[in-house]
């Protein structure tokens, strides 16, 4: 059963990722399930050890940034001041 999910990327990143997923023909929808799918296979012990750490660097096209939030309230906020 598919879940409808809300999230918020960098569009130049999101750009890159539609480009990818279109030119091996799944939609970036499939493409993220994928991803998570990876990520939760395997009880990795770092970001760094995810078989699909060097893929999100390519499509990133620069260094990953792992940002964590103090809270939700926190994360809305920054969400929401970026659209401004």
């Amino acid at each position: 059963m598919d879940t409808k999910v809300t999230l918020s990327f960098d569009k130049d990143v999101i750009d890159r990722a539609k480009t990818f997923a279109e030119e091996h023909n799944i939609s970036l929808s499939r493409l993220t399930e994928y991803l998570y799918t990876q990520i939760t296979s395997k009880n990795y012990k770092s970001l760094e050890d995810l078989p699909v750490s060097d893929w999100v660097e390519f499509v990133a096209e620069g260094r990953m940034e792992y940002r964590k939030s103090a809270s939700r309230k926190d994360l809305k906020d920054e969400f929401f001041s970026s659209k401004k």
